[in-house]
C-alpha cells in the first residue's frame, strides 16, 4: 500500500487535485469580489463617482435655479458640509440646500468679492456674527465657477467645523467640475445655436429660387386649370408650412417624406413628364429622428442640378432601408451626374457662391447630430447621375422630435 501511495502517478494525480482545489477557490473568490467591493475604499471611490454622476444630467442644462437645485444635495454630500448654495454671476443665490440659510448676506458678500476679484474667499468662525444661538456654523468656503475663463457664478460651503485646507481644496475641486459640466452645456448650447442657424440658412435658400418658381407654375394654371392651381396652392401652403416651422430642429422621416411629396407635385406641374419619383420605404424605419429638412435639399439638388439639365428628364429614387441599429437612406437620381473634383470644389465654396450650398449644409448637420462617422456619401461621376446616401442612428440620446 505505501508503494502505491508513493507511486509517481498517485503523487501527480495528488497534485492535479490540489491545483484544482486552489483554482476552485480563487474563482469563487472572485465571483464574491465581482458582487460585493473587497475595501472600503472601493466603496467610498463607488459611492463617489456615483453621486457625481447624479449631479452631471442637470448641470448639462446649464446654471440657473433648477439645475442647482438639483445638483446642490449631491454636491454636498460630497463635501459633507451643513450647507451648500450656487449664485449666479451677480452674486445672487440660485438655491441653498441644508441649514444656516440666515448666512445668506454673507455668502452674498463673499460671492461679490469672489466674483470682482477672480479668488476663493473665506469666512472664519472669529468674523461670522450670527444672531441664533444655537447656531453651529463655523467657516464659510466661497469659490468661482468658470466657463471659458469667465467667472459665471460661485460655490459656496458652510461647515460647522474650521475652514482648513482640506475644505478648501475639496470645495474648489468640486468647483472645478461643476465649471466643467457648465462648459459643456455652454457648448451644447453653441451647437444648438448653431443648428438652428444652419435651418435658418436653409429656409432663405428655399425662397429665393424655388418659391418665385412654384408661384409662376401655379399662377400659369389659374386660367386654364383653376382646380390644379388650387390645388397646388394648397401644396405650396402645406410645403411652406413645415419648412418655415419653428418647432424643433428634428423631425421624423414620415414627415420629411410627406414634405418632399408636396415638393416634387410642385415641380412635376413646372416640369411635367420629365420628373419621376420613385419611394422604396420600408414600414418600420418611418418613425426614425433625423434632422430637420434633412432629406428635402437633397432632392431639390437632384431636381435642380441632375435632372434639369437632362433634355428628357429623368427619375429620383428615395429608398430607406432598416440596417438594424440605423436606418439607410438613399436618395438618387439618373441625371446628368458631375465630376467629383468639382464636386468638392463646390461644397468647399458653397459658402461664398451658393452651388450645393443644401447639401454641405445637410452634410454638417448630419456629423453635428450623430457624430463624424454619419456624414453623407456621395456618389456620382460626368453622365452617371447621382446617389446620395445617409445612415441614420434609430435612437441617439437627446435626440428627439
Amino acid at each position: 500500500m505505501a508503494d502505491v501511495l508513493s507511486s509517481p502517478l498517485v503523487l501527480v494525480l495528488a497534485a492535479v487535485i490540489v491545483a484544482l482545489v486552489v483554482v476552485i477557490v480563487v474563482l469563487l473568490v472572485r465571483r464574491a469580489r465581482r458582487h460585493t467591493f473587497a475595501s472600503p475604499l472601493e466603496r467610498a471611490t463607488f459611492s463617489t463617482l456615483h453621486t457625481v454622476a447624479l449631479a452631471a444630467p442637470a448641470l448639462r442644462d446649464g446654471l440657473n435655479p433648477n439645475s442647482a437645485a438639483y445638483a446642490l444635495p449631491y454636491l454636498r454630500t460630497l463635501l459633507d458640509t451643513s450647507a451648500l448654495t450656487m449664485t449666479d454671476a451677480r452674486g445672487e443665490v440660485l438655491a441653498w440646500d441644508g441649514d444656516a440659510d440666515q448666512h445668506k448676506p454673507d455668502v452674498v458678500a463673499l460671492a461679490d468679492q469672489v466674483i470682482s476679484t477672480g479668488r476663493q474667499q473665506v469666512l472664519s468662525h472669529s468674523a461670522i456674527a450670527c444672531q441664533y444661538p444655537s447656531c453651529d456654523v463655523r467657516g464659510i468656503v466661497v469659490v468661482p465657477l468658470e466657463s471659458d475663463g469667465a467667472i459665471i457664478g460661485t460655490l459656496a460651503a458652510l461647515t460647522t467645523l474650521t475652514a482648513g485646507p482640506v475644505l478648501l481644496r475639496a470645495t474648489a475641486e468640486v468647483a472645478r467640475y461643476v465649471s466643467s459640466q457648465l462648459e459643456l452645456a455652454e457648448l451644447d448650447e453653441s451647437r444648438a445655436r448653431l443648428n438652428r442657424a444652419e435651418v435658418r440658412a436653409l429656409r432663405a435658400q428655399i425662397s429665393p429660387h424655388f418659391v418665385y418658381n412654384a408661384l409662376t407654375t401655379i399662377a400659369s394654371f389659374i386660367r386654364t386649370d383653376p382646380v390644379r392651381a388650387r390645388d397646388l396652392l394648397i401644396e405650396f401652403a402645406d410645403f411652406t408650412r413645415y419648412s418655415f416651422r419653428t418647432a424643433g430642429e428634428y423631425t421624423t422621416l414620415s414627415d420629411e417624406l410627406t414634405n418632399i411629396e408636396r415638393y416634387i407635385a410642385l415641380e412635376k406641374a413646372r416640369f411635367g413628364n420629365r420628373l419621376n419619383i420613385k419611394l422604396q420605404i420600408a414600414p418600420e424605419v418611418l418613425n426614425v429622428v433625423l434632422p430637420f429638412l434633412a432629406l428635402q435639399p437633397l432632392v431639390e439638388n437632384a431636381v435642380r442640378h441632375g435632372l434639369s439639365g437632362k433634355p428628357n428628364g429623368g427619375t429620383i429614387t428615395i429608398t430607406a432601408e432598416n440596417a438594424g441599429a440605423e436606418c439607410v437612406i438613399i436618395v438618387e437620381d439618373d441625371g446628368v451626374g458631375m465630376d467629383p473634383a468639382r464636386l468638392t470644389e463646390d461644397l468647399d465654396d458653397a459658402h461664398l457662391s451658393g452651388a450645393h450650398v443644401g447639401l454641405g449644409n445637410v452634410d454638417d448637420r448630419m456629423r453635428s447630430a450623430f457624430g463624424d462617422d454619419f456624414g453623407l456619401v456621395v456618389d456620382t461621376a460626368v453622365g452617371a447621375g447621382m446617389k446620395i446616401t445617409l445612415r441614420v442612428p434609430k435612437f441617439r440620446a437627446g435626440i428627439r422630435v
